[in-house]
Parts: structure tokens; sequence; C-alpha cells
């Protein structure tokens, strides 16, 4: 596990903010917020992600069942705030197997959902057919909020956006039929609204996927 903060686009190296720059520096992408190395699955390193977000911390809540919490990411920084979170949960697949579910939200630009789908970002928008009816519902938020499957992605994941709170929501499932999650009528809590009860979420092992 990388203990740097690296770029949210590309993984690659980032140059600190220093006299000839205000801002984090990707060699590729130029300015940007942070990747901050990724936190084990605890309730603590919950706790620090949420307190530092700007934008929503989305959990499946409840979680289905036999799933489990399997860790956080977010990109930002102490000066900004976590501008991007990735919150990965993990259990068994509706058609039996392993899955595993990886939310973002993020600001327009930020580019870390894209870098999980695996497709050139920042944004999902050439990516999704916004004018078409949503292949997809979850609430979010109390909110009915519609999602899209987004095309060009690898085969061994499914790919939903759209957006909540006026930000990017993105949800990447692997395998790529452990998509059907997507249709179950997900229910997702900001965590940044969650009481006491966040104590009593079961953890699991870090996933592999929040170090793509």
């Amino acid at each position: 596990m990388r203990g740097e903060p690296s770029c949210p686009k590309c993984g690659g190296r980032v140059r600190a903010p220093g006299l000839f720059a205000d801002t984090w520096q990707c060699g590729v992408h130029g300015a940007v917020n942070p990747l901050q190395p990724v936190l084990p699955p605890s309730v603590e390193a919950l706790s620090v992600a949420v307190n530092r977000a700007r934008v929503p911390v989305w959990m499946p809540w409840p979680l289905p069942v036999g799933w489990l919490f399997s860790g956080i990411a977010y990109a930002g920084d102490d000066r900004s705030g976590g501008r991007a979170t990735a919150v990965a949960c993990s259990g068994p697949g509706p058609l039996g197997g392993f899955g595993e579910l990886l939310l973002v939200a993020e600001e327009l630009g930020v580019g870390l959902g894209a870098r999980y789908a695996g497709i050139d970002g920042p944004d999902p928008g050439p990516h999704i057919a916004m004018e078409k009816p949503p292949h997809t519902k979850l609430l979010a938020a109390g909110r009915p909020t519609p999602l899209w499957h987004v095309s060009g992605t690898p085969a061994d994941r499914a790919v939903f956006a759209g957006e909540a709170r006026g930000l990017w929501l993105w949800a990447v499932v692997w395998p790529e039929q452990s998509g059907l999650l997507m249709y179950d009528e997900l229910v997702l809590t900001d965590l940044r609204d969650a009481g006491a009860e966040v104590e009593l979420l079961p953890c699991g092992a870090l996933s592999p996927r929040l170090l793509l």
C-alpha cells in the first residue's frame, strides 16, 4: 500500500504545492486533487474520511445480506478537504461467487471514478446516454437517483453513473455479472449524515480494487 498521495486520474506521483505552483501537480494531468493513501476498513478510518469529505460518502445502508465494508479512499488535501470519495464493499454476488462494489462521489473533473471505471476521463459524459431512459435507479439520501450504464469499460466490470446531490455518482461492480446488484433497488446513505449506527458497520478485508 502506497504511503504518499498520488494522481486520482492515473495513479502517478504528484508534487506538493510549492514555490512555482499552489496546487498539487501531476506530470501528465497538471493540477489535481491528490488521492490520499487508501484507508483500511475500520470504523476509525471511515470517520477520518467522513470528517474530511466535502462530497457525499455513499454506502449501501443497510448493506446487502452478507456484505462488508472493505475500505475507503478520498482525493483532496488538508486545505481543500475531500473532493472525491470511494467506498468499497464486498460480499456474495447475486449469481454466486464473490462480488465487489465501489461507490464514488466526486466533483466535476476530479477523475477518480473514471479511473476505477477503466475509461478515459475525467467524467462519464461521452460514455453515458443521458438523453435516453436510465438503466436503473436507486435511492441516494432519500432521493430517487437514475443511473446509466457506462460504455467502453473493461469486460471484467459493470459500471453505472449518474448525478446525486449535484455531483457525479459512480457505481463500479466486479465481476461484470454482479452488476445485477444494481437492479435490486439499493438504498444509499451519505455517511456524513449517519449517526452512531455507523459504529455497527461490519468490516472485512481491504479490497484490492481501491489500489487500482
